[in-house]
């Protein structure tokens, strides 16, 4: 007998019940009736075959499910009928209630339409798994993308790809990768939930001015009402994010009317809290208290996590008013909550809902009672958490502050071996973020190469399409194929350019990774020779200088910290941390020299940026290599002026031994240890003028102050001078 289908493999699996029940039970189970699982595959892919009818004969009846996969009421002995237009009818006895699986092979005649209906259920399996990741395994979700992406075939679906990558990168806080992909889900499907992400990404990556514009595009009056006050609040956040309070809190309020109208009530408790946020920050403190109130009563109806939040949030603004017994019963309350929440889910170190940073908090705040026992107690179960939870940034600023309250309390033995441990966390500490610097430049690459992977899916699919199309031309007419050739053409021109264009960006990715490398060891060289100062004021038993200058120089290490991510910071940003800078090597060799910093009057600070650190290692050399060798006591001037409405000069000029000198002094090991500091300056230079065009110019001379000559022989100091251009 011949069939149009040929091959029907049949593979199933069936096993025998226990000898002792067939004996006892075999009679009356026969008319028993139970449900039996199978699955319907393909024999030579293991692909599910959905859709399938399955049938007892002359009784129940049902389909498989996307997966391939089907249930069915049987009694043993009866017929199953799995009947589908792709293969040939197959007819099982039903022996036991074992699975069934059944491999077949369809018929060729049908794959077009039977893979259009698995590649549609495929693509949506893989986009669901990939949200599904997305939170908590991110290669994995980018797996799954990237496979979607593959056998994505209509304008939707590359929308769809594109705006849960977009939501992937926005998990890890790589907002401008985020913005990227939201724009090409917009090009390929306009979409409102899309315009808002889009929005909410750009005021993240402090794109302020392109959250506003894209918030202000959208047309209210056809938004949800939920679309609605998360358009409301997201105008707020980035008023307040600019420090326009006014209009931050008339932005919430009209998104609280709307919330409240409709009771949306996760809002309503949010915009109350962000509300009062932005009368604290504008310092109207009565107003702010009231909308506090109302922030933790609503959040305490609502789950354990959302009412801890809040907690902590009215906590710190209780600080701020130095209202600290309230504070302590907050805190007190959100641990409560906290332990709570833990034993269903995992707290991130940098949540704020951490045991650890609210026990430092706790101890901070009898600390500043002068409860020193209750403060010593709440700081060494911070510690305790933070040791535990492997926060070293919590465990480093309790063990400063239970240093700091032994200190007060009078023993100051344990004081001085809380300092010490201090210390060495400090030191662990900027071990542990020069690894993750490094960590996060790999992750960032790796990122980069996946948006590659897919957009090289989307080059490659629109190529193929080409190909198709030229194909099809050639069948027509012979005489498309000057113009076919004309096309074929233009694709080169246009695969040459984004080859350059992506050669391009590969260049300015290197040179961005380059920078971050080279401030990544700017950071701790300087570290090193701070710390060698601190360390030579506790070596002297002078603890209230070395207290004073551990003070002066943290304020500095937060200033430097913060600045550590940026190509360029403001000027006045880098004259303050200059001054802190200069005033703490004064303070450590104030017989050896004295300084100035002089701002011409016409120089207006606000139009110029400088790269971060660029200026330090200079005035470090002055110090540390001039000046300090100076039989009586030096001047170090540092002078800005502005030479025209585009560049500004900064000069460094020291009256010490001179650059000579000091090489003359140098030690066989000392010449052979080229300097660090300005060996990563001159590389910054040098790719910061490649990537900005000339912006940064240094030159180094000996300098004699003309002034103060005489027949006696007078040190050649040194001068440098930077140029900084607009741009």
């Amino acid at each position: 007998m011949k069939h149009i289908f040929k091959h029907i493999i049949i593979c199933v699996t069936l096993c025998l019940s226990a000898y002792s029940w067939s004996q006892t039970n075999n009679a009356t189970k026969k008319q028993e009736t139970f449900i039996v699982r199978g699955s319907v595959i393909e024999s030579d892919t293991n692909k599910p075959i959905p859709k399938v009818n399955v049938e007892v004969n002359g009784g129940a009846y049902t389909t498989t499910n996307s997966e391939g996969e089907f249930r069915i009421q049987v009694k043993m002995n009866d017929e199953l009928v799995i009947r589908h237009s792709d293969f040939e009818t197959v007819y099982i006895i039903i022996k036991s209630n074992e699975r069934i699986t059944v491999k077949v092979q369809p018929n060729s005649r049908n794959l077009s339409t039977k893979y259009k209906r698995i590649d549609a259920n495929l693509f949506n399996a893989l986009i669901d798994s990939a949200e599904y990741y997305k939170k908590r395994n991110t290669d994995k979700s980018i797996e799954f993308i990237t496979d979607a992406k593959a056998i994505a075939n209509s304008s939707k679906n590359n929308a769809t790809v594109y705006e849960v990558l977009a939501d992937v990168f926005f998990e890890l806080k790589q907002y401008d990768l985020a913005v990227t992909n939201y724009k090409i889900s917009l090009q390929n499907i306009n979409s409102v939930e899309v315009r808002l992400k889009i929005a909410k990404a750009y005021e993240l990556n402090k794109n302020y001015q392109e959250s506003l514009d894209m918030y202000n595009a959208l047309d209210r009056k056809t938004l949800s009402n939920w679309q609605k006050v998360v358009l409301l609040e997201g105008l707020g956040d980035v008023y307040y994010n600019t420090k326009n309070y006014t209009k931050a809190i008339d932005a919430f309020n009209q998104g609280l009317l709307v919330a409240q109208e409709h009771l949306i009530t996760p809002k309503v408790t949010d915009l109350n809290s962000k509300i009062a946020q932005s009368y604290q920050a504008s310092g109207a403190n009565d107003k702010a208290s009231g909308y506090f109130e109302n922030s933790l009563n609503l959040a305490n109806k609502e789950n354990k996590k959302r009412a801890a939040e809040e907690k902590v949030k009215v906590a710190d603004f209780q600080n701020i008013n130095q209202a600290y017994e309230a504070e302590i019963e907050l805190r007190k309350d959100a641990l409560d909550d906290i332990e709570d929440i833990e034993h269903d889910s995992i707290i991130n170190n940098e949540s704020a809902l951490t045991p650890q940073k609210q026990n430092y908090k706790i101890g901070n705040a009898y600390a500043l009672q002068k409860d020193f026992g209750n403060a010593i107690n709440f700081l060494e179960k911070s510690i305790v958490e933070a040791e535990s939870k492997e926060d070293l940034v919590v465990k480093k600023d309790a063990t400063r502050k239970l240093s700091e309250v032994y200190r007060d309390a009078g023993d100051i033995e344990k004081a001085l071996t809380t300092a010490k441990e201090y210390e060495r966390l400090v030191d662990e500490l900027y071990i542990k973020k020069d690894q993750e610097i490094s960590q996060a430049a790999r992750v960032r690459q790796d990122l980069n190469e996946k948006q590659n992977r897919i957009a090289s899916l989307e080059k490659d699919r629109a190529l193929s399409e080409s190909r198709f199309q030229l194909t099809q031309e050639r069948n027509k007419s012979q005489e498309l194929i000057i113009y076919s050739l004309i096309g074929g053409v233009v694709l080169l021109l246009f695969a040459g350019y984004f080859m350059f264009k992506n050669m391009k960006q590969q260049k300015l990715n290197n040179n961005l990774l380059a920078l971050k490398s080279l401030r990544s060891q700017m950071n701790p060289h300087f570290i090193f020779n701070a710390l060698n100062s601190v360390n030579s004021f506790i070596a002297s038993n002078d603890e209230r200088t070395a207290n004073k200058y551990l003070s002066d120089f943290s304020l500095l290490m937060r200033a430097v910290l913060e600045n550590s991510e940026e190509d360029f910071i403001p000027l006045e940003k880098e004259i303050e941390l200059l001054e802190l800078y200069t005033k703490l090597e004064h303070f450590r060799f104030r017989d050896k020299f004295d300084y100035s910093i002089t701002i011409d009057d016409n120089v207006n600070i606000d139009d110029f940026q400088i790269p971060p650190m660029l200026l330090q290692p200079y005035i470090e050399n002055a110090v540390w290599h001039g000046l300090r060798y100076k039989t009586e006591k030096g001047q170090l001037n540092i002078n800005i002026t502005q030479v025209d409405k585009n560049e500004l000069k900064i000069s460094i000029i020291d009256d010490g031994i001179g650059r000579e000198k000091s090489k003359a002094m140098k030690t066989e090991n000392q010449k052979k240890h080229n300097s660090k500091g300005l060996g990563n300056i001159k590389k910054r230079v040098a790719i910061l003028n490649e990537m900005y065009k000339d912006k940064v110019d240094v030159f180094i001379e000996d300098f004699v102050d003309v002034e103060e000559q005489s027949d006696i022989q007078q040190d050649k100091g040194t001068k440098v001078v930077v140029t900084l251009k607009k741009d």
